[in-house]
Formats: C-alpha cells, structure tokens, sequence
C-alpha cells in the first residue's frame, strides 16, 4: 500500500466526521458535502502519490472539497444555491490561512444532533451517524442492520434530503428540544457502542474501532454538555464494559464469560475514570437509563475487590432498569441476577415470564436457559437450549465454549 494511500485511510478513519461536520454545517447540504469530500479523498490519492503527502492532509481535502462545491455552484447557476453558499465562499481569503494551520472549528456534536433531529425517521439515526461521523459504507451499515444494502442506502439518501428540503439547522437544539434530541443522540451512541461489543473481545477489528469510537463520542457528549447527567452515565457505562475488554478471551482466544474473567486483567484506570463520572452524575439527582445500566456494570467490576458479585443489589438495579427501559437486554440479565441471588428455579420462572415469539431469534435468551436447566439437572431441555443458542451464535468462540458445556451434559 502506498504512502498517500495509507494516509488517506487514516484521514478517513480519525478525521471524516469533522471535515463533513464543517462542510455540511455551511452550505446545509449534506450530500452535496459528501460529494465534495469524496471527490477530495479521490483526488488526495492521485496528487499525493505524484506529489507527495502535505503537511496538513486534513486542511488540503478541506480546501478542495470547498473548491469543489463553489465549482458547482458556478456550473449549475442555481440562484438559491448561490446564495446559500455565499458565506462558505467568503472563506477563500483570511480563511484559507486557518485552513492553511489545520485550525478549522470542530462540528461534530452539531452533526449529531442534526442525525438525531425529530424529523427524521428514529430508526436512521444511528445509520446516520455511522456514516456521517463515523465514515462507514452503506453495505457495512446495511449487514450490522440486517438489511440489504440497497435498502439501507436508500434510507440513508432520504434522511439525508430530509435535512436538506426541510432546511435543518446545523446547530445546538433550543432549550426546549434539548431533552428529546440529546437522548436520541446518546441511544444512538449506545447502539453504536454494542455493535462493538457484540465481538466479545474484538476478534473483529472493525467491530473493536466501532467501540473505540463509540467511546470517544461518548466523552464528546460530556465534554461539550457537562451538566446532563445521562452523558455521563453513558460514558460511565462504555469505562466500564471496556475495562474488561482484555479479559474477555484467553490467550488462546477462547471466550471468557464475565464469571471466569481474570480481575487483574481488568483496566483499573478505565474503571476509575467511570466511578467518578457516575458519581457526578448521581449528584445531579437526575436518575435515568444510562445511570443505572452503569450502575449495573459498576457492581460487577466490584467483584475484583469482593471476590464475588452483589447479585441481590445487581437484581434490584436490573428491576428499577426495567421501569425505564424494559429491553429484551435487561430482561434476560435481570432472570440471569435473580437466578444468582434467589436460585436457578426462581430464575428460570423469571426467565419464562419473557414472551417466546420476542426471544426466538435472541442468543442470550437460549445461552442462559440452557445454562439455568443443566443447573436444575433437566437435561433434555437444556440440550436443546444449547442447541439453539450455538445456531444463533455468529462469534465462533462463543459457540464452541456454548458446545463444550453441553458436553457435560
């Protein structure tokens, strides 16, 4: 791989979603921004290679996509349009010297409250913000959503004209909207963030820079809105499910269930910067969602103190969970802590209230039944529940640490 190729690729994946983010936020086209920069990015591989890489990469796409969008405007002759970028142009003179210093203001956050805008179809959100933030593909995206890509791209277009034809604002909400944009801009996050976990010790390098970025979002948010105490909760809970990244597997990639982990290879720094975001966040004596999941998570890292887990404080935050936020998530792992604390056939009858046609496709439903029928010796049952769990395993070690417990059957 050549110099200017590897360098655009690393242009892509550390700094996509700012060139967008600047871009769109002055001209209010999305696509248009889009076009730009990737007309850029084509013309970054074939000019560095000849001429060698420049000192500011990021401010060289910035300045030729820029040229690229007045290009248009001067081609198609759409008054409104010229009109519409005549503040963009006006970067061409003193501007172009901060450009020149890589010192262009950073728009993300507004590109994401604009991916999360009421407006706009709840369910691209996330699509939205992994291809605009985030730099992903249509097709990528369309396989983490089980869809095809045509379809998922056609989404995408939509949304996208959505902002353009209803004319968006690439701004902070007003304080009155705040509340409802900033939660779908953190869920967003979150379902960012699982996509990476699903990998269960990033096997996927894709899936384990999805979480890495859903990390950096996540201290984005907090940043830049201190005061909102689900950022922080959110930013808790990523700290602290990352912090045992390394334990996840064994050296020899085997899967590692949270149980078996090896506490010393969790990331005390990680863990620390977590506690202390949550506690900011509970003294804002705001409780929600995000808080408590990582709360959740908070009373499983303190079995590396206690050497075993608070399961009866765990089920209690899973129930008050479930009054926010009742997930199919949450209402496996609250049967799977009542079945710690209270024992397997309570469990089990917990794990039974949860309708069979919501679980028939969820791994984790099946992986936990097993795993609560072989405790109560029902051995029939719980080989066809590990049955079923291996058929929806899609991560390898997963299925074979599920195939070795059904052999001790």
């Amino acid at each position: 791989m050549t110099k200017a190729r590897r360098v655009v690729e690393q242009v892509v994946r550390m700094s996509y979603g700012r060139l967008l983010a600047y871009l769109a936020a002055r001209t209010g086209d999305v696509m248009a921004a889009e076009d730009a920069l990737g007309d850029a990015l084509v013309a970054a591989l074939n000019t560095w290679a000849d001429d060698g890489v420049p000192p500011h990469p990021e401010a060289w796409l910035l300045l030729v996509a820029r040229r690229k969008l007045l290009d248009d405007v001067r081609r198609t002759k759409v008054k409104d349009k010229a009109v519409h970028l005549l503040a963009f142009s006006a970067l061409a003179t003193p501007g172009e010297q901060a450009l020149e210093e890589n010192a262009f203001p950073d728009d993300r956050l507004k590109l994401l409250f604009v991916c999360a805008h009421p407006a706009i179809d709840a369910t691209i959100h996330t699509p939205l913000m992994l291809q605009m933030i985030l730099g992903f593909k249509a097709h990528q995206i369309a396989s983490a959503f089980l869809v095809s890509p045509a379809t998922m791209s056609q989404r995408l277009v939509r949304a996208k004209a959505k902002i353009r034809d209803a004319g968006i604002a690439f701004k902070l909400p007003l304080s009155r909207d705040f509340s409802i944009r900033l939660n779908a801009v953190l869920e967003a996050i979150y379902a960012v963030y699982t996509f990476g976990w699903e990998s269960i010790a990033g096997s996927d390098p894709r899936q384990k820079g999805l979480a890495e970025e859903a990390l950096w979002l996540a201290r984005l948010c907090v940043q830049l809105m201190p005061n909102e105490p689900e950022a922080r909760g959110l930013l808790a809970l990523i700290l602290l499910c990352e912090a045992r990244r390394d334990a996840r597997r064994a050296v020899d990639g085997a899967y590692v269930p949270l149980s078996e982990q090896n506490t010393a290879l969790w990331s005390r720094e990680m863990i620390q910067a977590a506690e202390a975001e949550l506690a900011r966040a509970f003294g804002c004596q705001k409780l929600g969602r995000f808080q408590l999941e990582a709360a959740i998570q908070s009373a499983h890292v303190q079995r590396s103190n206690k050497r075993e887990s608070d399961w009866e404080t765990i089920a209690f935050l899973y129930e008050g969970l479930l009054q926010l936020a009742p997930t199919l998530g949450a209402l496996v792992s609250h049967a799977a802590a009542i079945a710690e604390a209270r024992g397997f056939t309570i469990g089990l009858e917990t794990l039974n209230k949860i309708p069979l046609a919501s679980v028939k496709n969820y791994q984790p439903y099946w992986a936990l039944k097993a795993h609560l029928l072989q405790n109560l010796s029902c051995l029939r049952e719980a080989k066809e529940a590990y049955q079923r769990a291996i058929g929806l395993s899609e991560d390898g070690a997963v299925r074979e640490f599920l195939f070795k417990r059904a052999l001790q059957l």
